[in-house]
């Protein structure tokens, strides 16, 4: 195979990653992925000196660095706030992720939640999130549902979302029942330990 015809894959595969990086439903990966393949497209435009396409391709680069990079600091951009059970809005949101929901906690009924207690997560002043639980008598509490849409599932929206409930909203403990295997292999990743029947978060 000649050094040309190897030059025109690394061109086709760099291209193939760009477009392949608009088709993902997760931001986080859609900015990684369209990073590689503006990257290598760099480096192929430069090889077959075409200036033009090697500038636009570096300013793609340069993009999305500077939208991963805020992704990977969202507690900045971040905002939880506490919405009333009856919203309209709520349910709306309930009934648009209900198949979505089920997926990760199957035992939550988007159409009668149960709880008293309920949050929305904004990215942006973009919803993002929902989190929904009961208040137990020991300061607790007992989370029933802690949902991210799919754009911004990687984005650690958790990270900020946990130490907050601790602290701003005051509960002594985050718990978890009944959540599906996906989510608690999340749970442990971001610091939660299985006591009993339940995986639990305190402060610090």
């Amino acid at each position: 195979m000649s050094g040309e015809t190897i030059l025109q894959l690394v061109g086709y595969f760099s291209t193939l990653l760009i477009l392949v990086s608009f088709l993902m439903t997760s931001v986080v990966k859609l900015r990684l992925v369209n990073l590689v393949g503006s990257a290598i497209f760099v480096v192929f435009a430069f090889l077959t000196k075409s200036y033009p396409t090697a500038i636009m391709n570096v300013g793609l680069c340069i993009i999305n660095i500077y939208f991963l990079i805020r992704l990977l600091r969202a507690k900045r951009l971040t905002l939880m706030l506490p919405i009333d059970l009856d919203s309209a809005y709520l349910r709306e949101f309930l009934k648009l992720y209900r198949e979505d929901i089920r997926t990760y906690f199957p035992a939550f009924d988007a159409d009668a939640p149960g709880v008293d207690a309920a949050y929305f997560v904004y990215y942006d002043m973009d919803p993002v999130g929902l989190t929904m639980g009961n208040r137990l008598a020991d300061g607790a509490l007992d989370i029933r549902l802690d949902y991210t849409i799919p754009k911004y599932r990687d984005a650690s929206v958790g990270r900020f979302l946990y130490p907050h409930l601790l602290g701003e909203e005051g509960f002594t403990a985050l718990e978890f029942r009944n959540a599906s295997e996906k989510h608690e292999k999340y749970l442990q990743k971001v610091g939660f330990r299985k006591e009993g029947d339940c995986w639990r978060l305190t402060k610090g």
